[in-house]
Formats: C-alpha cells, sequence, structure tokens
C-alpha cells in the first residue's frame, strides 16, 4: 500500500495540472504574458537609456581669439585653428598652437594666427554640437573614460541586484521582486533627470541598477512559472522578443526626444505604474505551494482553469498537497558543500570553467554592440533600432533550430558566425557603409541566437539539485562582459578604433572553440544528480 501511495505522489505534480488540467498556454497565461510587457518594456528602456543619455557629442577646443560670446561649432575658419579635411571633419581634442600675442576677438581668424605644423591642448574649454547628452552637462568633452565609465558602474549594479532579488523573490514572492524593482527604477530614474553633479549621476546610475534592475529576471520567472514545460522556451523567446522591441521604441523615443532630461523623464515615468501590479497580477503558484500556501494557490490554479475553460480536479489538488506535506517530512541527508561536490567531480568543475566564458562573450558582445550601434555611420537612432530589432528573428531563429540540429550545431554555427562578422567589420574599408551596416547586423542577429540557446544549454548540462546555483554562478561571471562593454568605445577611440570588434570577435571564436569540449544535450534527460550530469551524451542518458 505505501508503494502504491508514492507512486501517485510521484505522478502528481504542478507540471501535470498545468498540462493535463488547467491549461499549459491559454487565455490566462496569454493576458499575463501581455501584461509582462510593460514591466519588460520598461526594463528595455532602463538598460539602453544611457546609451544616448551619456552619448558622445561632437566637440572642439575653444579658441579664444576667434570664438565670440555664442561660438559656433562649425566656423568657416575652423580648419585654420584645428586639424581637420573639412568643416564637418576635424580633430575634436587638439588644435594648432597659437601664434598670436595677445587675445583678439575676430571672426576671420586668419589661419597665420596658428602654426600647422604644432599641435596643442589647452585648458580653455570646449564649444559642443549639442546640449543633448551629460557629455555637455558635466564637461566630458574629452574624457571618454570619465564619460564610458557610466556604464560600466551601471552594469555593475546588475551584477548586485541579482542576490538581492533573488532573496525578495524568494522570501516574499515573484510579484513582490517584480513590482518593487520596477517602481524603484522608475523614481529612481526620474531623481536622476534633475541632478547636476557626476559624482550624484553616477551614485544614482548604481543603485538604480541595484534596487532596480531585476524586474526583467522577476518577470521572465513569474511567467515561466506559469505555463507547461512545452511552452516555457517559447514564453521565454517571447520575453526576450519583447525586450528587443522595447529597445526599437527607445530608439524612436530618443530619436524625437533628444535631450537627455526630457528623455529620461518619458522613459521613467511608465514605470511607476507597474507598482499596481502588485493587485493585478496574480502570484507563481510555484512559489507559494514552497511557502505551503495551498489556499491561494489553488484560488489562482480554478482561476486559470475558469479563464482557459477548463475544469481543476480537486483530487489533483489534494493528491498535490498531499505530496508536499509529505516531502517536508523526509528527512534529508545532509550533503558536503557544493563547492566541494563539484571539485570531486572533474567533468563538473570542467563546465563551471567553461560555461562561464560562454556568458561573459555572449554579455560582452551582445551590450557592446548595441551601446557602438550608436557610433556606426549614418542616423545613430536608426541605426540603433536595426540593430535590437535584428535580434527577434535571432532568438525564433534559435527556438526552431534547438530541437532539430541540437544544443551544439546551433551555438557552433551562432559563435563563428558572429566571430567571422566582428572580424569582417574591423577591417572593412571606409566608404562601405552599407556593407558595414549588413555585416554588423547579421553580428548581432548571431549573437542573439547564442543568448537563448546558452540560456537552454546550459540548464541541461547540471544537475536539478543544483541547478540555480550553478546557473547563476555562470551568469553572475558573465557580467564581466557587460562590465567591460560600456568601456569598448573609449577603447576605440583611444587605443585602436577596430579594437571592440576584435574583440568581440575573439571572445566569440573562444566560445565556439570551447563549445566542442562540451557533450551534446539533445534528447537527453533531464540530470537529477551529479552522476547523472557526468553521464550526459554517454548512450545511458538517451
Amino acid at each position: 500500500m505505501a508503494s502504491v501511495e508514492k507512486e501517485e505522489r510521484e505522478k502528481v505534480d504542478l507540471d501535470t495540472i498545468l498540462e493535463n488540467e488547467v491549461g499549459p498556454f491559454g487565455k490566462y497565461q496569454i493576458v499575463t504574458l501581455l501584461l509582462a510587457a510593460l514591466p519588460i518594456i520598461s526594463a528595455a528602456f532602463a538598460a539602453g537609456e544611457y546609451i544616448f543619455t551619456t552619448a558622445r557629442i561632437p566637440s572642439r577646443y575653444v579658441i579664444p581669439q576667434c570664438d565670440a560670446a555664442n561660438p559656433e561649432f562649425s566656423p568657416t575658419w575652423i580648419l585654420n585653428a584645428i586639424p581637420g579635411t573639412s568643416d564637418t571633419n576635424f580633430e575634436n581634442c587638439e588644435r594648432y598652437v597659437n601664434l598670436t600675442s595677445a587675445v583678439q576677438q575676430s571672426d576671420i581668424c586668419p589661419a597665420n594666427w596658428f602654426d600647422s605644423n604644432r599641435i596643442e591642448g589647452c585648458n580653455d574649454g570646449y564649444v559642443y554640437e549639442n546640449t543633448f547628452s551629460v557629455a555637455y552637462d558635466f564637461d566630458m568633452a574629452c574624457d571618454e573614460w570619465r564619460r564610458s565609465l557610466i556604464g560600466s558602474m551601471r552594469t555593475f549594479g546588475t551584477l548586485l541586484v541579482l542576490p538581492i532579488t533573488g532573496y525578495i523573490s524568494d522570501h516574499w514572492g515573484r510579484r513582490v521582486a517584480l513590482t518593487l524593482n520596477a517602481f524603484n527604477t522608475g523614481w529612481i530614474g526620474l531623481v536622476r533627470s534633475f541632478v547636476n553633479s557626476y559624482e550624484w549621476f553616477l551614485i544614482l546610475e548604481v543603485l538604480e541598477s541595484t534596487v532596480g534592475a531585476g524586474a526583467f529576471s522577476s518577470c521572465y520567472i513569474l511567467v515561466t512559472e506559469l505555463v507547461g514545460p512545452k511552452y516555457r522556451v517559447i514564453a521565454g523567446a517571447t520575453i526576450s522578443s519583447m525586450f528587443a522591441l522595447g529597445q526599437v521604441i527607445l530608439g524612436f523615443i530618443a530619436w524625437g526626444v533628444p535631450s537627455w532630461r526630457p528623455l529620461t523623464q518619458v522613459v521613467y515615468a511608465p514605470q511607476l505604474l507597474v507598482i499596481s501590479y502588485f493587485w493585478i497580477l496574480s502570484e507563481s503558484v510555484r512559489w507559494l505551494m514552497t511557502k505551503s500556501k495551498y489556499e491561494e494557490a489553488e484560488r489562482i490554479l480554478i482561476k486559470v482553469a475558469k479563464t482557459n475553460k477548463k475544469e481543476l480536479s480537486l483530487k489533483s489538488l489534494e493528491a498535490l498537497r498531499d505530496t508536499a506535506e509529505y516531502e517536508k517530512t523526509v528527512e534529508k541527508p545532509k550533503e558536503p558543500w557544493l563547492p566541494i561536490l563539484v571539485c570531486r567531480s572533474r567533468v563538473i568543475l570542467t563546465r563551471c570553467f567553461v560555461s562561464p566564458i560562454w556568458w561573459i562573450t555572449n554579455t560582452l558582445v551582445y551590450y557592446g554592440m548595441s551601446i557602438n550601434a550608436v557610433n556606426l555611420s549614418g542616423n545613430r537612432y536608426l541605426n540603433y533600432v536595426a540593430v535590437a530589432a535584428i535580434e527577434i528573428p535571432g532568438y525564433w531563429t534559435a527556438i526552431l533550430l534547438l530541437d532539430r540540429v541540437g544544443r551544439k550545431p546551433v551555438l557552433i554555427f551562432g559563435y563563428f558566425l558572429c566571430a567571422a562578422c566582428q572580424i569582417a567589420f574591423a577591417f572593412i574599408p571606409a566608404g562601405n557603409d552599407g556593407v558595414s551596416l549588413a555585416v554588423y547586423l547579421i553580428g548581432k542577429y548571431s549573437i542573439a541566437m547564442v543568448m537563448t540557446s546558452v540560456y537552454v544549454y546550459t540548464a541541461e548540462l547540471y544537475p536539478t539539485r543544483y541547478l540555480h546555483s550553478l546557473f547563476a554562478f555562470s551568469s553572475m561571471i558573465g557580467r564581466i562582459g557587460s562590465i567591460i562593454a560600456p568601456l569598448t568605445p573609449a577603447l576605440a577611440s583611444e587605443v585602436w578604433e577596430p579594437f571592440p570588434s576584435v574583440l568581440f570577435g575573439s571572445f566569440a571564436a573562444l566560445s565556439g572553440i570551447l563549445i566542442f569540449t562540451m557533450p551534446e544535450t539533445l534528447g537527453t534527460k533531464l540530470p537529477d544528480t551529479m552522476e547523472d550530469a557526468e553521464r550526459i551524451g554517454s548512450k545511458q542518458t538517451l
């Protein structure tokens, strides 16, 4: 009798109820996914807004003897005083040595006032083409590193937010984590739009991402925990597509509202509305059950079934309660500390060294390409929109191919295609703007395809029992890439112009090579223990 009861407990779980009774992906899940669009799109705004608000502004040194009270950025005499090839293409941070003995205000500014064989810097200030970016407010015309530091410090905050949001989500629920993160992002972003100090701007960037950048992950978990197992990858790809759509919308908003203060207010104010989701959205049923809140979980499941025009079996729900209660009474054996278990397994230890490199590559290339898109030739806003939009077919290509050709072929192809595009882009001769943009877009398409695939592949390499910790380890180490990415424009400006593309291509090629060292996981049973994970790829796991 006991064995029969045990068998019944093993058969009944939430996934079974979703699949067979309340509906794995019905009207209720679709409505929840649509509601998730606002916080996800807002998260895209917050993640990309600094690309425009801290953007480089064309500038030049002030020429005291020539610039009047309201100096023009590109006057007719500009090439007499500053090195360049035309009145629209001249040096931002250099000028010819002044030969005049006294300051003379003049609108002519003849060439004989300067020594064109000698170049110097100056401390007389800058003339900016516009005032759209914080580079003007904080006078960062030639201080590329100080400007780029803003993006790096923001992404450093996204590293800190992972454990904070994880703690809130696990203790108070996915819905609380979502609304709290979104609301924090909204009000801190609005406060930042009024500051007049570089130091305060930087502090608020870090604070905002530290207590607010977890909205996307909270949304992702809440939605994927509500759908059936067969629809989780599709739901995840839809969420990623919404994020890409948010970047597209951001590009058009920034084009229409180019000045950084009103732009910040426009993209952050709507995020305050997400606080209403605390009353609109239902909590994750799976989380409620882990907290023994069965009555609330029952109400939500009944609501899901009614919305999806299904019928919930109370017998199944009671069996699910019994299973949860039984698991609480089972005494779990003590195990060694997880790092010790990992070190005992050469196979798992190798994966823990290799998989973070994929994640570093993904975040470095993905965010680096988005940031550098505004520095491509042509309309900076349309370039950003195109580079964001190309991600969507990349996500869905991965979904179409992963279960057909396997995880490894998709990843190897994606990484090597990305590497080839990056190296090619670095050495395409100037003047081939159309070709450069096409190669750049293919590179972004390939890294988007890889992003989706790595989520799936990494989760299949580790045992279920330790999946959250080992997966989070790879993801957190991967944030190194997103911290470095905002510095790449400075590397291009100060070190070597093609350097970012060569860096992206090198990491992509390395990651593609490392995929060869890992087993294929298509068609394998998800591992429950360390031993199961070690046997992935062998005939026993098929």
